[in-house]
């Protein structure tokens, strides 16, 4: 009988929680005079194997519900032995519903990334406790993913995964590593969380969910109906960006959803259209050769 107990107990754990991620990881070392190749890929295995296999949360995903990413590692130096100096770039997406469309939630570049790394060294998460840089960078970007995740499926859902980001980069600090106080970038790692957790950029986290839920996913209902919902959306977010201007968040939305956004109106009615060129241009003036495709 006890037998049939533990064996229940073990069935309830693990349909209770599962691995929340679906983690593609390529290292790239061209720049990199070194013949260990052995060695990046063995790096490549165990950050693949870190994000995959940890639980990071206590929600129960479904294999098919897990979360697409890609993680790029552009080793550029070897400062010494077992210290790399690297860009990473972090892309991630969501399904949109009814459709085989995966809408792409986060597309950002990290370019203070520095880590040390040794032959079979384990890379291991541990909860309130700076271990090393390379666990802090991955942890802190597993939370970050499956907070904007959450972020459009529940409106403002990725609170708690942007509280566990804080608590990294709050602890990362202590290392003395780029990318983790508000003196750097403000586009880097303390921007990208602070915007997330910060009460002045509620609108635009609801927005974004705004721009998923009743936009995104109910396209194939409604497509001149979900553009003006997407419309609203960019509306809010324009909103506080004439008084954040160059915000983290705001960019970090921008770089996903460009492309995406200009598919998404070029079918649209005429006002529509230029409603919403006059607003993504003022969004991004940077980008306005882009968004001029919208009212061709």
């Amino acid at each position: 009988m006890k037998i049939y107990f533990f064996f229940f107990v073990y069935l309830l754990i693990n349909c209770a929680y599962s691995q929340e991620l679906k983690t593609k990881v390529l290292v790239n070392t061209e720049q990199l005079q070194s013949s260990e190749n052995y060695i990046f890929e063995e790096l490549r295995n165990n950050i693949e194997q870190f994000l995959n296999n940890q639980i990071w949360t206590n929600d129960r995903y479904l294999n098919e519900e897990k979360i697409n990413f890609n993680f790029i590692i552009n080793i550029l130096n070897e400062p010494s032995t077992g210290l790399y100096e690297a860009t990473v770039q972090i892309v991630s997406s969501r399904p949109i519903y009814n459709t085989s469309y995966e809408s792409i939630i986060l597309n950002h570049g990290d370019r203070e990334w520095i880590f040390e790394y040794v032959p079979s060294q384990n890379i291991e998460y541990i909860e309130n406790r700076l271990n090393d840089n390379l666990s802090s960078l991955l942890s802190f970007y597993a939370y970050i993913i499956i907070g904007m995740d959450n972020d459009s499926f529940e409106n403002l859902g990725g609170n708690k995964n942007f509280e566990k980001a804080w608590q990294i980069l709050n602890n990362s600090q202590e290392s003395g590593y780029k990318g983790w106080d508000q003196f750097g970038s403000k586009q880097n790692r303390y921007w990208l969380c602070e915007n997330f957790i910060n009460p002045e950029f509620k609108i635009v986290r609801e927005s974004i969910y705004n721009y998923h839920i009743n936009g995104m996913d109910n396209f194939y209902l409604d497509s001149n109906k979900s553009r003006l919902i997407i419309l609203k959306s960019l509306e809010q977010i324009n909103k506080i960006n004439k008084n954040k201007f160059n915000s983290t968040i705001i960019n970090i939305f921008l770089n996903a959803k460009s492309d995406e956004l200009t598919n998404v109106f070029l079918n649209g009615t005429l006002d529509t259209k230029r409603n919403a060129y006059n607003i993504l241009t003022e969004l991004s003036p940077s980008r306005s050769n882009l968004f001029s495709k919208i009212l061709e």
